[in-house]
């Protein structure tokens, strides 16, 4: 099953790879820049900063190109040249953002990410960090032929769904659905208590309900645990113990290391067949799969946000945490207005 292209004019957004070197394995944009969201004026979308991810076969060598062709969009860490930026794009979440760059009359701010760094995170959620991003809609804007990371694209919204079906009731609408979904990689991140508004997943579910189906239908229509009334907008899925234990042994490895260390005592070491198995007969089932998810991405996204001091510089973080400030603000006016 291929990855769903979302349509919509990409040439805006197309016009910005021109301005980079063209060895990339997959480009996307995505966030508010890209996808409207809930509260936001008509036109607001046209200020917001634009984001892109970047996946690349090489690193140090895409590295080596960007400098040649754009060292303004780089920190004081350009002096150090294209391995040391690599070395550091390898911590966190393993990827190196550029921000607040100007780039055909729009600020953007675009994220490189090696390839196998991107397949390791769709398959096993390390970092749940690029894969959350890529759970949510997000305009393709060009990918090769690479069928391994086709595969794993396509792993992750399955994983995505599986996550989502544990942390939810026996019957509940695809909106519900939706927003667990869209949820997943905010689980734990503490930018959500200090930098984001706090309504961001309603705000990007409920406008988007179309993309997020175009995304996840043919998932939810091929999946055997799972009665999709497509017609009707609602799911039951089977809650029982056996039901809950097919979907744990399908969740991604992470995943499940975090939540056999949430519940096996030090030093007991059982099998994490057996673990799942306890779990799943636990009325607690769900809130156990919540807390292994905020586990792996609580500590992602720290060393991530530490990073951006390093890449964006001093001058740019500032600026960029104050507008994150901002943005969170006015969505707690608009809910206590």
């Amino acid at each position: 099953m291929a990855l769903p292209v979302l349509s919509s004019s990409g040439v805006k957004f197309r016009r910005v790879l021109a301005h980079f070197p063209q060895e990339l394995s997959l480009a996307f944009a995505y966030g508010s820049g890209v996808f409207r969201q809930a509260g936001a004026s008509a036109g607001h979308g046209e200020n917001n900063m634009l984001d892109f991810v970047f996946a690349v076969d090489d690193s140090v060598t895409w590295h080596m190109m960007n400098l040649l062709k754009n060292r303004s969009h780089y920190s004081f860490l350009k002096l150090f040249g294209p391995k040391q930026i690599s070395s550091i794009q390898s911590y966190g979440a393993g990827i190196y953002y550029n921000t607040l760059v100007p780039c055909n009359g729009r600020m953007i701010k675009y994220g490189v990410i090696s390839t196998d760094t991107l397949i390791d995170d769709l398959l096993h959620w390390k970092t749940l960090y690029v894969a959350g991003r890529l759970q949510k809609p997000v305009k393709i804007l060009t990918q090769n032929e690479n069928s391994k990371l086709q595969a794993a694209l396509v792993s992750n919204l399955k994983s995505a769904v599986t996550a989502a079906f544990l942390m939810l009731p026996e019957s509940f609408s695809e909106e519900d659905l939706y927003m667990q979904i869209a949820g997943l990689s905010y689980s734990g991140d503490f930018r959500m208590v200090i930098g984001e508004d706090r309504s961001k997943v309603q705000n990007i579910v409920k406008p988007n309900v179309p993309h997020f189906q175009k995304l996840y239908s043919n998932i939810l229509q091929d999946c055997p645990q799972v009665v999709y009334k497509h017609h009707l907008g609602r799911l039951e899925i089977d809650k029982s113990p056996e039901g809950q234990f097919t979907q744990l042994m399908a969740l991604p490895r992470t995943l499940q290391q975090k939540i056999t260390s949430l519940v096996d005592p030090p030093g007991k070491n059982r099998d994490v067949e057996e673990i799942l198995l306890q779990i799943a007969h636990d009325p607690d089932c769900g809130f156990v799969v919540h807390q292994g998810i905020s586990g792996i991405v609580r500590s992602s996204s720290i060393v991530q946000s530490a990073k951006t001091i390093l890449t964006a510089g001093a001058k740019k973080s500032v600026t960029y945490s104050m507008k994150k400030l901002y943005k969170m603000t006015k969505g707690w006016l608009r809910k206590t207005s």
